[in-house]
């Protein structure tokens, strides 16, 4: 028996070498890469279409008329509070997202979310043709749903993510973010030119409502609840984890996280991390019109992703540092790094000097995910939903504020209007890495532990951790 109350003895040849498919952890991951690549096609298709919604070409009317012009004649400042409308109700719901996936759990707030936003894409076409102010209020009832969905899966993590994979199954399922925007760039651009701009309302809101019933079928709240987990995954679960209760009324401490620096750390980092994205996200299409261009930076920032989470649970397992220590080299330097890039973009507004330094700005985000985006469930297992809902909350400003102040920057589309996007980029960059390098913890925070006899294994107990993952491993 361990200081954490767990039992090394191992009982052998209980179980065969599960595949893939029975580790569930493994499964519960993909699916919710899934989810977040339809969630974010969903979000970022408008962003892609508003383009030909504006652009003047022939337009032939029910009646056989023709003329030459725009579908809808929408200035730049209606474009920003059309893609800016989202996250008016994307911020409302990202506490309301954690507290209920702490309460009724994560398998349910997550599924809900993106299968509601799915319907709502579906409408969106016809409802756009009757009124603007339509299309804005449904873009809104997206954003409140789709605000529970990051809250809401680390819910999911705290029953079925061991310490020493935490990086890698958070950052792998978030990846499908970036993967989801790179397939939206590069292939909604061919549907809208052979299709329409309706059909990727039409066809990924019907995905999204597809992967919904996979979701529902084959995923479980707790690993004691899925039918098909074996006994060695729900035993090496149970060991590092501790056992997870079906009564899922945890009590938070509200105070003590709101005046946590830790927490604020992991907002600031959120934040300034979202503003670079998002203002790439929303004004690309209009930066640059050319669909491989525009996906290449969320590709390189899909892959990093993937590296950095990997790299940061090798760093913690191997004690060559701290989880504090990873948490901050990854979110520091890659704030560091992209202060100099976008900086650099603001001076050489060439194609090819853009297109270069964009890409590795926003590529580069992959590092400050693997360290600010696991990092709730490091000082707070317990209440990382919460703590991410806090954070997300905050950092959904910058889809609010961002599209609206760059539609006011970028009036004539000059190079001294962009230059000013990406200073103030860059700016906001720099003071995120000063942030999280002064007060971010890998640390579980006192507040965050209910009683000295808590059951689930301290994050930086990784001796212990990687001698289960080991045996468990051999078994």
């Amino acid at each position: 028996m361990n200081k954490n109350g767990f039992n090394m003895e191992y009982e052998e040849n209980y179980d065969e070498a599960p595949s893939i498919w029975q580790t569930r952890r493994y499964v519960v991951a993909v699916l919710a890469f899934f989810g977040f690549f339809v969630s974010y096609i969903l979000r970022v298709n408008l962003s892609i279409a508003i383009v030909q919604m504006t652009s003047n070409t022939t337009i032939i009317h029910s009646d056989g008329s023709v003329h030459y012009g725009s579908e809808f004649d929408w200035d730049y400042k209606v474009q920003g509070l059309i893609l800016s409308s989202f996250f008016y109700g994307y911020m409302c719901t990202q506490l309301l997202g954690g507290w209920l996936a702490s309460r009724i759990g994560g398998k349910r707030v997550f599924g809900f979310g993106i299968a509601v936003t799915s319907f709502f894409t579906i409408i969106s076409p016809p409802i756009t043709r009757w009124s603007v102010y339509l299309l804005i209020l449904a873009r809104v009832i997206e954003g409140i749903c789709e605000g529970v969905t990051y809250p809401s899966i680390h819910a999911m993590w705290a029953n079925w993510a061991p310490p020493l994979e935490r990086s890698k199954l958070a950052t792998f399922a978030f990846s499908g973010s970036f993967v989801g925007t790179v397939f939206a760039m590069f292939i909604c651009g061919f549907m809208i030119e052979q299709f329409g701009w309706p059909s990727v309302f039409y066809v990924f809101g019907v995905l999204g409502l597809l992967w919904y019933v996979c979701w529902i079928i084959f995923v479980s709240d707790r690993p004691e609840d899925d039918p098909f987990i074996s006994k060695s995954e729900l035993r090496y679960l149970r060991r590092t984890l501790g056992p997870s209760s079906e009564d899922q009324k945890i009590p938070h401490p509200w105070k003590a996280m709101f005046l946590s620096p830790a927490v604020w750390a992991i907002v600031l980092a959120h934040f300034s991390e979202n503003w670079g994205f998002y203002t790439m996200l929303t004004q690309l299409p209009t930066f640059m019109n050319a669909g491989i261009f525009m996906a290449l930076p969320y590709a390189v920032m899909a892959i990093t992703l993937q590296i950095s989470g990997h790299l940061a649970d090798h760093l913690r397992s191997k004690k060559i540092l701290t989880t504090t220590q990873v948490r901050k080299l990854f979110n520091c330097g890659a704030f560091l790094s992209q202060t100099i890039f976008m900086a650099c973009t603001a001076y050489i507004l060439t194609p090819v000097g853009a297109i270069t330094c964009i890409t590795v700005a926003v590529g580069l985000g992959g590092f400050a995910w693997s360290g600010f985006a696991p990092n709730p469930l490091d000082i707070a297992p317990k209440h990382a939903s919460i703590v991410m809902g806090i954070s997300n909350t905050f950092a959904t400003l910058p889809g609010i504020i961002s599209p609206v102040i760059t539609g006011y920057i970028i009036q004539n589309k000059t190079s001294n209007e962009w230059a000013t996007v990406f200073f103030i980029a860059s700016a906001v960059y720099l003071i995120g890495a000063i942030g999280y390098g002064i007060f971010a913890s890998g640390e579980v925070q006192t507040w965050a532990k209910a009683t000295e006899e808590e059951t689930e294994m301290n994050l930086d107990d990784l001796e212990t951790a990687e001698m289960i993952y080991n045996t468990d491993e051999k078994n």
